[in-house]
Formats: structure tokens, sequence, C-alpha cells
């Protein structure tokens, strides 16, 4: 049995918010729990794991831009700014 700690971190990598699940669960289980705790800020940098339309949408409706690259499988390639 493993487990996977989701979190929320400021722009120095200082944790603000954890979240633990099992191992296998997706990260949109992390994100869907920790997207109402999520601090006033310009952007949220992810990995391919939170790469959803929903979540994409519900950051923007919070103001927040996203910076997450595309999942490999997406028909539809999205831009994110490599060097953030």
């Amino acid at each position: 049995m493993n487990t996977k700690l989701h979190g929320i971190c400021d722009s120095r990598g200082r944790p603000l918010n954890l979240f633990v699940t099992a191992g296998q669960v997706s990260d949109y289980i992390g994100a869907r729990a920790l997207l109402s705790s999520l601090p006033n800020v310009d952007w949220l940098l992810g990995d391919r794991g939170h790469d959803a339309d929903w979540f994409r949408e519900a950051l923007q409706d919070k103001g927040i831009r996203a910076c997450i690259p595309g999942r490999r499988q997406r028909k539809k390639p999205v831009k994110y700014d490599k060097r953030r």
C-alpha cells in the first residue's frame, strides 16, 4: 500500500495545504479536494496529472492562469509557459 501527497505550495515551495490519498487514486481527486482552498494567486503550476478541462475552467473562474502541460493523448495541444 502506498500513498500520494497532494499539496498547494507558495512560490518558494512552502506548503500551504496538504491532502493525502491512496497511491492509485487519480490526481484529479486531490485537485478537486484542494480547489476551494487555493489562495488568491495569478498562476498555478501543475504537472500533466492535473490536465483536465474542468480543472482549467475552475481555475479560470477563480482568475488563476494555469501552467499545466497537456496530456499526450489530447486531441488539441494545450499551450503553456514552459519557462514558468
